[in-house]
């Protein structure tokens, strides 16, 4: 651990990060580029993610399933593209979709900085992601991260207490040793439950002062 730890502070051995949205510019950023770029209806498109993507959701939702790996991006694309249409009523293309949805979804420098830190500090970095596909940006993951665990490859999902347990697994460290950022509440709390250190992701600079809180300075 070197100096990252304050005396009288619990040990941190592993930070774990969200992909889209803590890694990557805020969602919504990149996908209201998206909706703006192609007029999609913005009423609709809202309406449609909190049938799928509410904790109320049914559990057998087109995201979920795609999440785990159930539907094939291409499925999906079909199933999204055919509940939206634009402000002029015309239907949207679904080849592609995805690509396109999240074709802003760039690295956050300061994320990037903040995990080169880290690692390089000597604590495990992991990446725990929701996948909606595999656009992930191989090379940086191979920088920043020792552990990666994306949704679709292992058949769990966030907020799924298993996929928290799997990934601490994966890791090698107690759960009160690992610290998890993630944008979305549910998923923070579900980290909380299994006994993770879990805070919600807004920007690099709160989520360092959230390190802070814990002793790790970065």
């Amino acid at each position: 651990m070197g100096d990252t730890t304050l005396p009288g502070q619990p040990e941190v051995d592993a930070l774990v990060f969200d992909w889209g949205g803590v890694m990557t510019v805020s969602v919504p950023e990149f996908v209201g580029a998206w909706l703006h770029a192609e007029a999609v209806d913005r009423e609709v498109y809202g309406r449609i993610m909190r049938e799928w993507m509410s904790r109320d959701a049914p559990p057998d939702n087109p995201v979920a399933r795609l999440e785990t790996g159930e539907l094939t991006v291409a499925e999906f694309e079909r199933l999204l593209a055919a509940e939206l249409i634009t402000t002029g009523g015309a239907a949207i293309e679904g080849t592609g979709l995805l690509k396109r949805m999240f074709g802003g979804a760039r690295p956050d420098p300061a994320m990037v900085e903040l995990v080169r830190k880290a690692r390089a500090a000597g604590l495990h970095t992991a990446l725990l992601s929701n996948s909606w596909g595999e656009g992930y940006p191989k090379d940086l993951l191979v920088e920043l991260f020792d552990t990666v665990v994306i949704s679709g490859r292992v058949g769990l999902r966030k907020p799924d207490e298993r996929i928290y347990r799997h990934t601490l697994d994966r890791i090698g460290v107690p759960a009160a040793r690992a610290v998890f950022f993630d944008d979305a509440p549910a998923n923070v709390d579900a980290a909380r439950s299994v006994g993770m250190h879990a805070f919600r992701h807004t920007t690099a600079d709160d989520t360092r002062t959230a390190l802070a809180t814990l002793g790790v300075t970065l």
